[in-house]
């Protein structure tokens, strides 16, 4: 759920980009089409829509980021938690030492756990709302595992070691996965670049030379096709082609869609600015 000191920002985007498309449609593409530009249009189009959903994504990818830090760091926590308890402290003294170390994005949240504990609020519950303000599942899966182990009696320093020890595998081998993808990374821009290539190459040297045949009128249509015909479909598979390729490229290296919008924007812009340019 989206926090509510981000709905200002979402407002504003949806506002202004809805107010250029509307302005762009109504106004300035029959200026540009007057012109004999049609490409300008499509652009401020895509602009408007950037506006409309860009605040929405970057809040989403801020929060994404920030729970990524949380558990690059959690495990962290846990060790030095798990130092204080092996020192003979109880749960809440090893928190009050550490509450104050810098655990970036978790400090908050640390402070917040020390503080529930000391105003009297129950361990299993303090924990529970803990995990649940970090919104990471995997400090939850830890976290409900070190309740559940506690009911039962064991040693919990012994517990959260090891489960430190395990968090820290985690993030290695996701470590290791990012590093191995990364040539999938580049392996799906260079395969984007090399179909903006081709389209390029069609729209300049193609298509000319089909210039006769561009110039008919298509039978029982009335209809022209000519060289603008062809720039109008290559662009918009250049789009899709964008789009879905940045999704692809997220998903597979570093298994989020939310990433993967990340790409698809980044191949989208650069597919129209070098067609565009090129052409």
């Amino acid at each position: 759920m989206i926090d509510k000191k981000y709905i200002p920002f979402i407002i504003t985007g949806v506002f202004s980009g809805v107010m250029l498309i509307i302005f762009n449609v109504f106004y300035l593409t029959n200026l540009f089409k007057l012109a004999g530009n049609e490409v300008v249009p499509l652009l401020i189009n895509i602009v408007g829509v950037m506006l409309i959903t860009l605040p929405v994504f970057m809040i989403v990818y801020i929060e994404h980021s920030k729970i990524k830090e949380t558990e690059d760091i959690f495990p962290m926590f846990l060790k030095d938690l798990v130092e204080g308890l092996r020192g003979g402290m109880s749960l809440p003294i090893a928190l009050k030492n550490i509450k104050d170390n810098d655990y970036k994005s978790l400090s908050p949240l640390v402070k917040k756990l020390y503080a529930q504990i000391s105003w009297g609020i129950p361990l299993e519950d303090a924990m529970i709302n803990f995990a649940k303000n970090t919104k990471s599942k995997l400090i939850a899966r830890i976290v409900y595992s070190i309740i559940e182990s506690s009911r039962f009696g064991g040693n919990i320093a012994t517990i959260i070691d090891s489960l430190s020890k395990t968090s820290l595998e985690i993030e290695r081998l996701r470590a290791e996965r990012r590093l191995y993808l990364n040539s999938q990374l580049v392996t799906g821009y260079i395969i984007f670049f090399v179909f903006i290539g081709v389209l390029i190459g069609l729209q300049r040297f193609l298509v000319p030379s089909l210039a006769e045949q561009s110039t008919k009128l298509v039978p029982d249509t009335g209809i022209v096709v000519g060289v603008s015909f062809y720039n109008r479909i290559f662009r918009d598979l250049l789009i899709i082609e964008g789009f879905f390729s940045g999704l692809m490229v997220g998903k597979m290296t570093e298994g989020s869609l939310i990433n993967g919008i990340k790409h698809s924007f980044i191949m989208v812009v650069l597919g129209l600015l070098i067609f565009t340019v090129a052409i």
